[in-house]
């Protein structure tokens, strides 16, 4: 039976909720690659397979208005439903989907994270962010000119493909680590990403802190460098220096320069308690936008990882509740209020900054694990890794695992099925026997979420690895790679061009076209918050 609590709602009641100035998250209940397709601006991306895993840290106050849409699969109407019965009191669902949304005259877009993104092609565009070519840079390290690279992804990313010279600086350690980075005043700092935003958004955050190098951002990455036929460099490693006495003091001055200009507050952790406290009727979000292995040696009790420089980048993967109030922590305030800045612009008008260390108490060590809701009422008859390796053997059972499928391709149990959850019963018609099935996914979370839903449609024995394939990983059982046995499309990842197979180069610059046009976009939507401070 429906939840009769559950509100259908139509665009133009949406569009007004955009506006009228309440708490709003607006969820998709695809999977990220038809969402990644055409979907609506403010959404965030939370698929019905992982609705679970995603949705508490995403919106972590059950009284907090939600709507959820589609484009007509019906998935919406069930996430709404699931969402009701995990606890939230104000859930509604899109009628029609998508298309009455653009029926009714309002946009639709493509990509990922696109706020951020169309942010930091308002940014560009307000603040004249200054740019230099592939072409250009590439004539100033031949002729070994005086300058300095410095990428803003990601360690993994930079690893993965960079520019020769660049050091790995992530976003929100530009401003923190640059009097230690830089040997001259002569030095022209070029800052990259993949594509634009990071690009843009690093060397206008230095611009912004007033360093007095010139910078400039490097006009469409790595992407126009590798389409400019450049070298590209797999393996990079080089990582800045430990800040020192005198770079945190340097840092120091310039983020307090950059929070007057922008109207960021510091709060102390008693204020920060008090909102804890109000928490149930307006919702808070806590982030650590240290770097994730210094969030893992020590963090603030509560505060979820989110490194400044990817918080900005994909803001809607961290925070999915428009008009939240937001708290940055980092251990002296730098880190923390370069984010606030552009997280203020972009519209998270209620935000402060926390410094705060081990002496303060409140502090715990290691990774943040997730809160899986529904979990305590998911039961099903579980197998261990050893029992399973053997019953392998015997040829009396089959494996779906429920991984991402990019990480599926990484490695997973020799002979599993890769299915996606909420397709999970219509996949078993693919199955090539009728043996007992084990579900299996990273930790075994989503695996027994979904073992309760397949034992009500499957003819045969289901049971789950206890564990995970970690605990498969840690009885030191052999893995195997690629994509076999794919019992359904994969949809659930929204690939970036460089990870497609084919046509990566078409791929690119198609990307950079898409990227670049959104400040025309954002010149004729109504519906995004960004309020530049050029």
């Amino acid at each position: 039976m429906p939840d009769s609590k559950i509100k259908r709602i139509d665009a133009r009641a949406l569009k007004a909720q955009l506006h009228d100035g309440g708490e709003l998250a607006l969820l998709d209940a695809r999977e990220e690659w038809p969402f990644g397709k055409r979907h609506l601006l403010m959404a965030s991306c939370i698929p019905l397979s992982r609705l679970e895993l995603m949705v508490d840290d995403l919106v972590p106050r059950r009284g907090t208005r939600v709507v959820w849409c589609d484009d007509g699969e019906g998935l919406a109407a069930r996430a709404a439903e699931r969402m009701s019965a995990l606890g939230y009191d104000d859930v509604a669902w899109l009628d029609g989907g998508i298309a009455v949304w653009e029926a009714a005259g309002f946009r639709v877009y493509s990509g990922v994270h696109v706020p951020s993104k169309a942010f930091a092609e308002v940014v560009e565009h307000e603040a004249g962010t200054p740019w230099i070519s592939v072409e250009d840079l590439q004539a100033l390290i031949d002729r070994k000119a005086d300058i300095a690279i410095y990428d803003s992804r990601s360690f993994e990313e930079y690893h993965n493909n960079s520019i020769p010279t660049a050091i790995n600086v992530p976003g929100a350690e530009l401003v923190y680590r640059f009097a230690d980075l830089m040997p001259s005043l002569d030095t022209t700092v070029i800052v990259n990403c993949g594509g634009r935003t990071r690009s843009i958004i690093g060397a206008q955050s230095l611009i912004n802190a007033g360093v007095r190098n010139k910078v400039v951002s490097l006009k469409d990455g790595t992407m126009a460098w590798h389409l400019a036929g450049l070298e590209v460099v797999h393996g990079a490693t080089r990582k800045p220096p430990d800040v020192s006495a005198h770079g945190l003091q340097s840092a120091g001055e310039a983020a307090v320069r950059v929070a007057a200009r922008c109207g960021i507050a510091r709060i102390d952790k008693r204020t920060l308690e008090s909102w804890r406290a109000e928490a149930a009727r307006r919702s808070l979000y806590v982030l650590d936008v240290r770097s994730p292995e210094e969030y893992e040696a020590g963090h603030l009790r509560g505060a979820r990882s989110a490194p400044g420089g990817q918080l900005v980048q994909e803001t809607d993967s961290h925070m999915a509740i428009w008009g939240a109030r937001v708290v940055l922590v980092d251990d002296n305030g730098v880190r923390a209020t370069m984010t606030a800045s552009w997280l203020k612009q972009m519209g998270w008008t209620d935000i402060a900054v926390l410094a705060a260390g081990p002496a303060d108490g409140d502090w715990e060590i290691g990774p943040h694990v997730p809160r899986v809701l529904g979990l305590e009422a998911a039961s099903a008859p579980h197998i261990d890794a050893l029992d399973l390796r053997d019953r392998l053997a015997a040829g009396k059972g089959t494996v779906i695992d429920l991984n991402l499928s990019t990480r599926y391709a990484l490695g997973h149990i020799p002979g599993a099925w890769f299915a996606i959850r909420s397709r999970l019963g219509a996949a078993l018609a693919t199955l090539p026997s009728r043996q007992a099935i084990v579900l299996t996914s990273p930790d075994g979370a989503l695996a027994a979420l979904a073992a309760v839903e397949l034992q009500a449609v499957a003819s045969v024995p289901v049971m789950t690895l206890a564990g995970g394939t970690q605990a498969w990983v840690r009885a030191r059982l052999p893995l195997e790679t690629g994509t076999t046995r794919m019992t359904d499309q994969a949809d659930d990842v929204f690939l970036s061009p460089r990870e497609r197979g084919q046509n990566r180069e078409d791929a690119m610059r198609e990307y950079l076209t898409w990227e670049i046009n959104l400040v025309n976009d954002m010149a004729e939507d109504d519906d995004h918050r960004f309020r530049i401070i050029a």
